[in-house]
């Protein structure tokens, strides 16, 4: 698939704003992943498209922690997103650890 040529493309000086959405605010401690970690997959990965109008994009960042007694060294954050024209709405983000 191709990829979308969003405003994340680096030299971008004036970003569009990131939303997220209420139901994925709802999953932020649930799925262990923060606003912050949202915000840095969508502005440094590449966007794929998804269903409908929608695009995908994900990220390994690095973690040291434990969950349910394993260790845990990389976090992948994906993220469904919306590329509106005046800002970018997150749909819902998933993590995966390993």
């Amino acid at each position: 698939a191709a990829r979308h040529e969003g405003c994340h493309a680096v030299g971008n000086s004036t970003p569009k704003p990131i939303r997220v959405t209420a139901h994925a605010r709802g999953y932020l401690a649930r799925r262990g992943f923060s606003h912050a970690d949202v915000e840095e997959t969508v502005r440094s990965s590449a966007w794929m498209p998804a269903r409908g109008s929608r695009l995908e994009t994900s990220k390994d960042l690095p973690l040291n922690d434990f969950c349910n007694a394993t260790r845990y060294t990389i976090q992948r954050v994906g993220v469904i997103l919306v590329d509106e024209p005046g800002e970018i709405v997150i749909i819902t983000a998933l993590t995966y650890f390993s």
